[in-house]
């Protein structure tokens, strides 16, 4: 059978300015990102490409991707005169909406992620869809109930959410994000969804349900990014946004662009994070002190990597004043679920200077966001604030205090279910590696340790 040649590809390409090589390097780096390591790519699969023979699937949606972020543009398959075999085509940006139903959406993105299909747990991150929000934040979105399903629900339904909302996110800070996983989000799909298509009596019972939906949304978004699955941690957190809007609740929603913010710079995206921060900054005003430091501190580190190092400095410190004045009162909405503000201060602001290379500065904030989360109820965030301590001290040649610092770090992840957790120790082994083949004992030791640890890790 003759293919003709892919045209739509072909200019897609070339609008690019990509060569072939650049092009394949960036589906592989972008697939490794996304927990696929099966994808492998060279520069002559895109002369076949061009000249008509389709690539896999998940290849084509990596594809899609990497020539939108260069073109900067969202690109779909059909853009790029692709066609899937696997059937996923048309679900390729299931959730990558606010302005659909997130309700809806939502039980589908569910039902995809229980069920594992790879077109959304391997799904990658998108610049495009990081911008979704900026277009509607703070604007109310009039939402009317589809079929109503259920009965009518009330003050004790909306409760009942927040109160299992606040359970699974205190075992998840505890023991991981892979632990309650697949509850959460059967939860979400089945009864929570069930209840926001519930009659209502009141209108305002009605958005504090969409509320306590969308925290909920974005604990199984936070859990997914946990798990290093982070197009489709996107998805959950843009869900989020949505039920935040039809809430009508501007901290809800400002609490959704930080973490979007937060997530584009955790992927080394960071063309919208500033935009994000700044429009969580304008939602949130009249919050308390305490809440309004985490916003201010995603905004110093948005600066950060916007190469303003001097405001992101002056960020920072504001943000740690303000934790330090509210430290005592009551933290609005979500935010109270997530550990001391101070602590999230201090975690912030050891990556602005390690972001700047002052690496004594982040040894001390790591130190102090480690002290501050303490050993059990943050007992992840605990050992990762150890795990970037010991990098700090390694990268000041300080190879016995990071091995001693790392020892405590392995410590306290004892019992973590967490892809996080996971890498950091990966990345231990790999910084330990040149001081191990010198000798070095405390290296030796810890490394071993770390392998075993590697090994016996679920």
């Amino acid at each position: 059978m003759t293919r003709s040649r892919n045209d739509k590809l072909a200019r897609a390409i070339e609008q690019s300015g990509m060569s072939y090589e650049a092009i394949a390097r960036g589906i592989q780096m972008l697939a490794n990102a996304s927990g696929n390591s099966s994808i492998r790519t060279s520069k002559s699969n895109l002369s076949y490409w061009v000249a008509g023979t389709p690539p896999q699937p998940a290849t084509g949606r990596y594809l899609c991707e990497v020539l939108s972020r260069k073109i900067g543009h969202p690109l779909t398959v059909h853009d790029l005169g692709l066609t899937s075999a696997d059937g996923h085509s048309d679900q390729a940006d299931l959730g990558l909406t606010v302005e659909d139903d997130p309700v809806e959406t939502l039980g589908r993105i569910g039902r995809a992620d229980i069920e594992r299909r790879t077109f959304l747990t391997t799904a990658a991150y998108s610049v495009a869809g990081a911008a979704l929000p900026l277009g509607v934040a703070g604007e109310i979105q009039a939402r009317t109930l589809r079929a109503v399903t259920g009965g009518i629900a009330g003050a004790a339904e909306v409760e009942a959410v927040r109160d299992m909302v606040a359970m699974f996110t205190a075992i998840d800070e505890r023991h991981g994000g892979q632990h309650g996983r697949s509850t959460v989000v059967q939860y979400l799909t089945d009864d929570v969804q069930r209840l926001c298509k519930s009659r209502f009596q009141t209108e305002v019972l009605q958005k504090q349900m969409f509320s306590a939906a969308a925290s909920l949304a974005y604990l199984a978004g936070w859990k997914a990014y946990d798990a290093g699955e982070h197009g489709l941690a996107q998805r959950y957190y843009l869900q989020a946004f949505s039920l935040a809007r039809s809430s009508g609740n501007r901290a809800d929603q400002a609490y959704v662009l930080r973490i979007l913010a937060h997530h584009g710079m955790d992927n080394g995206q960071p063309e919208h994070v500033l935009g994000l921060a700044d429009a969580a900054i304008r939602l949130s005003r009249g919050v308390d002190p305490a809440t309004e430091s985490l916003f201010v501190i995603c905004r110093a580190r948005a600066l950060a990597e916007s190469g303003r190092h001097s405001d992101a400095r002056r960020e920072a410190e504001r943000a740690r004043k303000l934790a330090d004045e509210g430290e005592a009162q009551e933290m609005t909405g979500w935010a109270s679920l997530w550990g001391a503000p101070m602590a999230t201060v201090s975690s912030h602001t050891a990556k602005i200077h390690a972001r700047v290379g002052d690496h004594a500065a982040a040894e001390e904030h790591h130190a102090s966001a480690r002290r501050q989360y303490g050993p059990t109820a943050h007992q992840r965030i605990a050992a990762l604030s150890a795990a970037a301590e010991g990098h700090a001290q390694l990268r000041q040649g300080q190879i016995e205090a990071a091995c001693a610092t790392w020892d405590k770090a392995l410590d306290t992840m004892t019992g973590i279910r967490s892809s996080r957790t996971k890498k950091a120790v990966q990345s231990m082994r790999s910084d330990l590696a040149p001081f191990r083949t010198r000798g070095a004992r405390p290296a030796q030791e810890l490394d071993e340790r770390a392998r075993m640890w590697l090994r016996e890790v679920v």
